[in-house]
């Protein structure tokens, strides 16, 4: 029994207290320079849920995640953006990931889009990647593009070359 006692309480307290000392004395060395400032932005925060009685009538952009269950008349930009099955989107939505399960009016732009069996889009979607599982609708076209987020320099160029054959 004293045994147990002595290496329950003095033995690991004493060594975990001895062995720590040196790297406590680097922990503070942490927190006085950048260490805790890289650490804070290296966390992800967890996404920003918009709630399904929230209606919103203008645009929303982070470089964060958003979780969508309302209603938004805009245009959303996000890092990652999960539209969810009671949620209506009317505007453009640009972002790395998209998860739609809801409702979507406009325009799609995204590295991956994942349309769900739940998923309604009447729009455009540009992507890299796309992935339409059984019993989604969608209503318009779907392009591919190696960059879908910045595909907007590409569409005007070729738009003038069609039009200046036409008056040639």
């Amino acid at each position: 029994m004293f045994s147990k006692s002595k290496i329950n309480e003095p033995g690991p307290k004493a060594a975990d207290t001895a062995k720590p000392a040196a790297p406590e004395a680097k922990a503070p060395a942490a927190p006085k320079g950048a260490d805790m400032t890289s650490t804070a932005p290296k966390a992800k925060p967890p996404a920003s849920v918009l709630s399904s009685d929230l209606h919103i009538q203008g645009n929303l952009k982070t470089s964060g995640d958003i979780q969508v269950e309302g209603s938004v008349e805009g245009d959303i930009r996000a890092h990652l953006l999960t539209i969810g099955e009671t949620a209506t989107i009317k505007g453009e939505v640009v972002a790395d990931d998209v998860v739609i399960n809801g409702r979507i009016v406009g325009r799609v732009r995204g590295l991956k889009v994942r349309l769900t069996s739940t998923a309604r889009v009447e729009g455009d979607i540009i992507h890299k990647t796309i992935a339409i599982e059984s019993g989604a609708h969608f209503e318009g076209s779907v392009q591919r593009q190696d960059d879908p987020l910045a595909g907007k320099a590409k569409n005007p160029a070729p738009a003038p070359a069609p039009a200046a054959a036409q008056k040639v």
